[in-house]
């Protein structure tokens, strides 16, 4: 690193380094951070969550989104519903939806358009009267698996 390029792009990156080393290219890297763009193609998502301040996912060879990490952080959750009791699902769900699963009373999706009030609004207008609502914060591994599973069902 001892040159310093503007633009520096790695793919895969992480790959076979040992811990010691591993964290010796992310410090360079992020040493470079302030007068470089880093563009890190990986699938070592903990690694690149741990440090990236954007994000982009791509599937087929085309861009699902770019945005940064805080912002697609606060828009995804894991719901999960629990009703008053078991009842077939409804044939119309939200878009933002994804995987969605039911066992018995309990319903789980991911929603990929999080905002509370908006969210618990949509659960309220599909299910009518529930029992618990609860929101899980996603680490990026478990964003990426959700749009790859969305994209295959497509």
């Amino acid at each position: 690193m001892a040159y310093h390029p503007r633009l520096i792009v790695l793919d895969e990156p992480f790959g076979g380094l040992d811990p010691l080393v591993r964290d010796e290219l992310i410090e360079a890297l992020l040493e470079r951070a302030t007068e470089a763009t880093i563009f890190i193609s990986s699938h070592d998502l903990a690694e690149i969550e741990s440090f990236a301040s954007h994000v982009g996912y791509m599937s087929q060879g085309r861009l699902q989104f770019s945005e940064e990490m805080g912002s697609l952080a606060a828009r995804f959750r894991e719901v999960e519903v629990t009703l008053e009791a078991p009842r077939s699902m409804p044939a119309e769900m939200p878009n933002s939806w994804l995987q969605i699963e039911s066992a018995g009373v309990v319903v789980r999706f991911v929603e990929s358009e999080f905002d509370e009030r908006r969210t618990r609004e949509h659960i309220r207008r599909v299910f009518g009267d529930t029992r618990e609502v609860d929101f899980r914060s996603m680490t990026l591994r478990k964003i990426f698996l959700a749009m790859a599973r969305k994209g295959a069902e497509v």
